[in-house]
């Protein structure tokens, strides 16, 4: 039996969502609600694909395609979401054997790909891998370019008081700091939200850059997830708001997923006992694990190394319709680096 691919309409929904929760390998991200949020603030158009073997289901795999300067392009996910990661789900990944594992993905790989760069028309793909997909040779052998991406994941069962232990020195010390200048944790609301984005709005503006996600964006989310999926924490001092993250609950991990701008008072220390009090906050709470996205870029990654956490390695899938299109992409990455 073939592996045939559909894709999904707005009634099958529930059936989406029912698919994400039956996979160990899943996120938020593939949320229905979430991807239908993503299509509304990035002007783009979601096809979520489901493929097939006979009746049965045996993957899904969003992408969203958008027309730029002339360019047809598919994303999965797509720019502008601060989504991690996205890209393919293979049902009971962990259940099948090796060969059918490597069956399923080189053929609904092929199917996806064809659908891209021939009935979609597409002169650019650009897909971030599940963390859990370390399996990327079905985009090799379509010809995408494969490189590594890297996270840090922090095992959180062995409880904050092991965990504290394994702190770099200089952290404990800058949150026993952090503590006795007044600075304390709380759990925020909206308008906190809204602070965060303030403040990443002028940390960005110090460096040259605009911030690309939407505020709007964000409070769709917020009224969406909140508080079961997402919860936003703050550090304050005298009642007033010095940093804060947004985080992302699913399962049995948490996300550090916008926010933890530098403070302006850097010798509080605002941001080292933040992290540390929401991943305490997470232990009490039962989560097994804490992601922090970005640890590809120097400077994020000493700051994020202090917490002792695990290296994970993913990968991004990229491919062109002709060596134009790669060159077009390259001069706007390095425009982009300009502004």
């Amino acid at each position: 039996m073939t592996v045939e691919i559909e894709i999904a309409k707005k009634e099958d929904r529930k059936r989406w969502n029912q698919l994400i929760s039956e996979s160990i390998y899943n996120s938020i991200f593939h949320i229905w609600e979430w991807l239908e949020i993503a299509e509304k603030y990035t002007k783009s158009r979601l096809y979520p694909i489901v493929s097939y073997r006979g009746e049965e289901p045996i993957g899904v795999f969003p992408i969203f395609y958008k027309k730029k300067f002339g360019l047809k392009m598919t994303f999965s996910p797509p720019p502008s979401t601060a989504m991690g990661f996205l890209g393919p789900i293979i049902l009971n990944y962990e259940k099948i054997k090796e060969d059918k594992r490597l069956y399923y993905l080189s053929e609904f790989q092929k199917k996806v790909d064809n659908f891209i760069f021939s009935d979609l028309d597409s002169s650019y793909a650009l897909f971030f891998l599940h963390p859990i997909l370390k399996d990327c040779r079905s985009f090799k052998w379509t010809n995408y370019r494969i490189e590594p991406v890297f996270h840090y994941m922090l095992d959180l069962t062995p409880g904050p008081g092991f965990l504290w232990q394994q702190f770099k020195k200089e952290l404990r010390e800058n949150v026993k700091k952090s503590k006795k200048k007044g600075v304390y944790f709380e759990e925020g609301e909206k308008e906190d939200l809204l602070l965060i984005y303030e403040s990443l709005v002028e940390r960005y503006k110090e460096q040259n850059k605009i911030v690309q996600i939407s505020k709007n964006y964000l409070l769709d989310l917020y009224n969406l997830f909140y508080p079961k999926n997402l919860r936003i924490f703050v550090a304050k001092k005298n009642g007033e708001f010095l940093t804060g993250i947004i985080a992302l609950c699913f399962k049995d991990t948490i996300y550090f997923w916008i926010g933890g701008t530098k403070a302006g008072l850097k010798s509080l220390y605002p941001n080292d006992l933040l992290h540390w009090e929401a991943i305490k906050w997470a232990c009490e709470h039962g989560y097994k694990y804490y992601v922090e996205f970005g640890a590809g870029t120097e400077r994020l990654a000493r700051f994020k190394s202090k917490f002792n956490p695990n290296l994970i390695v993913c990968f991004s899938a990229r491919k062109y319709s002709t060596f134009f299109v790669r060159l077009l992409e390259s001069l706007y990455s390095k425009v982009r680096i300009k502004l």
